[in-house]
């Protein structure tokens, strides 16, 4: 599964599975209300200050299809893959998150 990076979207690999990050409006709201703003997380990020719960929870969130998937197996792709490489959908769904589809 490949994502489409025009709308936000990133993958991150969870249980051998490719899945499709997509920050869509529906996905930021759940985020928000269960992380505060987004804003704040954002600067958080940038200062170094996320946490891995908060990371694994905007990945949760902007999952396209959860079918199936228990919420752990986020936080265990996340271990799995290191935090190196799970940057890089964090920096794409931070950059839509400040910059929009455009």
């Amino acid at each position: 599964m490949s994502a489409n990076t025009v709308r936000g979207e990133a993958v991150l690999t969870i249980g051998g599975e490719a899945r499709v990050l997509r920050p869509s409006f529906a996905a930021l709201v759940a985020a928000e209300e269960e992380l505060g703003p987004l804003f704040a997380l954002v600067e958080r990020a940038g200062a170094g200050q996320l946490t891995l719960a908060e990371m694994t929870a905007l990945f949760w969130h902007c999952l396209t299809d959860r079918s199936g998937l228990p919420r752990d197996a986020v936080g265990e792709a996340v271990v799995n893959a290191g935090l190196a490489e799970c940057a890089v959908p964090l920096r794409a769904l931070l950059g839509a998150i400040l910059q929009g589809r455009g």
